[in-house]
């Protein structure tokens, strides 16, 4: 296994963006945004997946401030069959949150688990992963 991105929820990206790029050194990998869903994501960070982990930063619209403790969103691990890793998880008495299936308003496969904290965890299907949640 190994960690694809952490995605934080942020009142300004724009804002956000300059701040990791201008003062953290991060480029801006890519953006996308999504008003059907009310939503825009910008992907920072000092290189690409699969070679680098990166930070998903994620504007709701309409949603200017978090209370800290909120703005956490989810560490995201690839797995190579998401729905397999849904299976295992339970089978080992972990607490799928959100079954495998495509993310709103794309194809991706995705799933939620959550850790004995409630932190969440997001399973990403990436087909030419090897091993993976309950897969080795």
């Amino acid at each position: 296994m190994r960690i694809l991105h952490t995605m934080l929820r942020v009142g300004n990206l724009q804002r956000s963006i300059d701040f990791y790029t201008q003062v953290l050194g991060m480029r801006l990998l890519r953006q996308s945004d999504n008003p059907e869903y009310k939503y825009t994501l910008a992907f920072v960070g000092y290189g690409n997946n699969p070679d680098h982990a990166e930070l998903e930063l994620t504007y709701n619209y309409g949603v200017e401030q978090y209370d800290i403790g909120t703005a956490y969103g989810h560490i995201a691990l690839a797995v190579p069959d998401a729905y397999a890793a849904c299976d295992a998880v339970k089978a080992k008495g972990g607490n799928v949150t959100r079954e495998a299936g495509p993310v709103k308003g794309g194809t991706t496969v995705i799933a939620f688990v959550q850790d004995p904290d409630g932190y969440k965890i997001e399973l990403i299907e990436r087909k030419n992963e090897t091993g993976g949640v309950g897969l080795r």
